[in-house]
């Protein structure tokens, strides 16, 4: 598939979509819960593709939430400022959307998307779905129970270059026998700073924005965007970028379950950090017939450097490698790739892609098809590509990973039963406990 080809293809769903979302003539009422980094790239995507109204935001944070509101009112076809809410409970309570983007921190990702869709919304979740096991089965239960519609943002499954690399490698047979697979992260992304606690923020409702997380002092390293660097919030690397790798390894290769996973790890070098999320860790995702092993350190060299965070993935007839701005096919016995494939940019068509503050640019056409494909299933009442259940498999293995480490031993999960097989120690640790008055969801 080329440029051209997939220009031509997004067009063509886009069309699908908005004949089928839009058939009363009216534009999908829009509201986002959460107005941080991730928050702006997606609403922004999703103004792109479609003439959406996005009538309220959502954030605890005033001075984020006022901002945002600045900026998707320069946005939007209607230039109408979007109402603002500090708890997400008030903006459902008005029952006048029809879609809801949650990108909170993961340990506020289950109990708005299980609010919105008792609301009759469908929701857009980012990914990892959940902090713990138990949340994604409960966000399961509740997407089928009220039949709606549910896309997480792993949008490697909606990569133009990536969708390429499927049909043209994987698809066509060119990797023969695959028996290995190799994903990675090796960022220097885990907080280094061992910053004093102090006060919030006077714009900042920290309890709220602790929610049912552990409460503990405050620490500037915590908001906006640092919050990853403690397991409290999050799942540490494994969490962020591990499930994103393994998503698409299950998409592009359609691999369910993995049978057992094992995982090693721990902070062997960064030490001084108040961050409590390892530095360096394994983990092997086995599924029938095909060993996936994931690996990240926060320091040193990559094995690549041309491939800091991406997957590897062995044929007995060649190697193909993937990350999130390019992809090559190298045949058994040659020194250089025969097929390649690069991120694809839109400036002309999406001019202010190159003005947006924090924009990952080469991700952006990404989001824009996610979103697209999210429509067409809402349009539908399909499923859409990265659909709830996806996120719920990539999500659970990456957390029954930490939680080998943890056990120090390998964990079999049972996919009928939805439990970890023969393991009541481990089983317990499905659920993490809420901080009160929240209350843990169920499915």
């Amino acid at each position: 598939m080329n440029r051209r080809q997939f220009l031509g293809t997004g067009a063509a769903g886009l069309a699908l979509s908005q004949a089928a979302a839009f058939a009363d003539g009216k534009p999908p009422r829009v509201g986002l819960i959460g107005c941080g980094w991730y928050g702006k790239v997606d609403l922004l995507r999703l103004i792109q593709v479609a003439p959406v109204d996005v009538v309220s935001l959502c954030d605890v944070d005033k001075k984020m939430l006022a901002e945002a509101a600045d900026i998707v009112a320069g946005r939007q076809q209607s230039k109408k400022k979007p109402r603002t809410y500090a708890d997400y409970r008030d903006m459902l309570k008005e029952k006048d959307l029809d879609i809801v983007l949650v990108d909170t921190p993961d340990h506020w990702h289950a109990l708005p998307m299980i609010a919105a869709v008792e609301a009759g919304v469908d929701v857009w979740v980012q990914k990892p779905i959940s902090v713990d096991v138990s949340e994604g089965q409960a966000m399961v239960a509740a997407a089928r129970k009220h039949k709606r519609v549910v896309q997480v943002g792993t949008q490697r499954r909606s990569t133009p270059h990536l969708i390429e690399a499927r049909d043209r490698v994987v698809k066509e047979g060119k990797l023969g026998k695959l028996a290995f697979v190799e994903i990675y992260c090796y960022y220097h992304m885990r907080a280094r700073e061992n910053p004093p606690d102090s006060k919030p923020p006077e714009h900042l409702d920290y309890a709220m924005w602790t929610g049912p997380a552990p409460k503990r002092p405050y620490n500037k390293l915590v908001h906006p965007r640092s919050w990853r660097a403690f397991m409290r919030y999050g799942n540490g690397i494994v969490g962020d970028m591990c499930v994103h790798m393994l998503d698409m390894v299950r998409w592009m290769l359609d691999l369910g379950w993995p049978t057992r996973v094992s995982s090693t790890g721990g902070i062997f070098v960064d030490k001084k950090s108040k961050a409590d999320i390892t530095d360096t860790q394994t983990a092997t995702f086995d599924f029938p017939n095909l060993p996936v092993v994931w690996q990240h350190r926060s320091w040193g060299e990559a094995d690549d450097p041309r491939f800091p965070w991406g997957a590897t993935l062995y044929g007995d007839k060649g190697t193909l490698k993937l990350d999130v701005h390019k992809y090559e096919y190298t045949p058994l016995g040659r020194k250089e790739p025969t097929l390649t494939g690069k991120a694809l940019y839109e400036y002309e068509k999406y001019p202010e892609d190159e003005r947006e503050k924090d924009l990952e640019r080469h991700v952006a056409s990404a989001v824009r098809g996610h979103m697209r494909d999210f429509l067409h299933a809402i349009g539908t009442r399909g499923k859409p590509v990265a659909d709830i259940e996806q996120g719920y498999i990539s999500t659970t293995s990456c957390i029954l990973a930490n939680l080998s480490m943890q056990l120090g031993r390998s964990l079999t999960w049972d996919a009928e039963k939805q439990r970890i097989a023969r393991d009541d120690e481990a089983n317990k640790l499905l659920s993490r406990p809420y901080r009160e008055p929240w209350v843990h969801p169920q499915a």
